[in-house]
């Protein structure tokens, strides 16, 4: 059985590539073609960090992902998210590989973000808000830019210069949080909050939302008037499992994202949307499986 770093991985890993995958796997995912447990994760309260377990298995993947969350890392200079990913064959059962997680974690959950904005946000859109500057607002921008064109690009975060230094990697502007969501087409959250970090009032009519931040069961960085607009969820029995923006503000699911992708539950044109994302195993099999396929052939 092989193992595959993180290098190897960042080798052949492409955001156009994944988010196509992401798109075919979240149809799949919602038309039942995937077995799939919801998730486990718990508290690792003597260090203030979660440790998680997601298993999935499709026609073409079968794998599992140990995942920890510790959101303090950051301030160790440590990544948040690290995880490690078990891919079996699907046929046999026998173990194929293991490999690093900690990007596919990274890019698999922008690339499902972009395949959401895909799906909902106009052609023209013009104004990206992000919320944060971390990890996912870096690859939040780079799937994002691989499917609309975002002439405005606001950042925010708590600490400032975080803002002002990923702002200009790439051309956008460092802002106050209502600077940002203010008049925005998009809103991409990416915080690890227990609260909401902005008004849902800010929020203009037909803007597309999504929640990527994740902090607890009971806790999240969307409040009450954000979560009573068209919500989108990636799995329900995961979001009224685990999504503190779901279950806090008892929000109603009006579809699940694949259900939207193949046009089964379409949300409208100008409808204000809001996708909460938790995170799948499904999506981390896929995108391992990409992996492997390409080194391996």
């Amino acid at each position: 059985m092989r193992y595959i770093d993180e290098a190897a991985v960042a080798g052949v890993l492409r955001m156009p590539e994944l988010i196509a995958a992401m798109r075919q796997t979240m149809i799949d995912f919602s038309a039942r073609r995937v077995a799939q447990p919801t998730r486990r994760m718990f508290e690792v309260p003597q260090h203030g960090g979660y440790f998680g377990s997601m298993p999935a298995a499709s026609a073409d993947a079968m794998g599992a992902k140990l995942v920890t969350f510790y959101p303090h890392n950051p301030d160790k200079n440590l990544h948040s998210h690290m995880a490690i990913v078990a891919l079996f064959e699907p046929e046999t059962g026998a173990p194929l590989a293991l490999m690093d997680g900690r990007l596919i974690t990274e890019m698999r959950t922008a690339a499902v973000t972009a395949a959401y904005v895909d799906a909902v946000a106009a052609h023209g859109v013009k104004s990206l808000a992000i919320l944060g500057a971390g990890t996912q607002a870096k690859s939040h921008v780079d799937a994002l830019s691989q499917v609309r064109r975002f002439d405005d690009i606001r950042i925010w975060n708590r600490t400032r210069w975080r803002a002002e230094q990923l702002a200009a990697s790439f051309g956008g502007r460092a802002t106050s949080c209502e600077e940002a969501v203010r008049g925005a087409d998009v809103v991409i959250a990416v915080t690890a909050s227990r609260e909401p970090v902005f008004d849902g009032c800010w929020l203009k009519p037909g803007v597309k939302v999504a929640s990527v931040g994740w902090s607890g069961a009971d806790a999240g960085e969307l409040d009450a008037t954000t979560m009573s607009h068209t919500v989108v969820v990636d799995s329900r029995d995961g979001a009224l499992a685990e999504s503190g923006n779901v279950r806090r503000h008892s929000a109603q699911i009006h579809a699940e994202l694949g259900e939207v992708l193949s046009g089964l539950r379409p949300v409208a044109a100008d409808a204000t949307v809001v996708f909460d994302s938790i995170g799948m195993a499904c999506q981390d099999i896929a995108a391992a499986a990409l992996v492997y396929r390409r080194l391996i052939g």
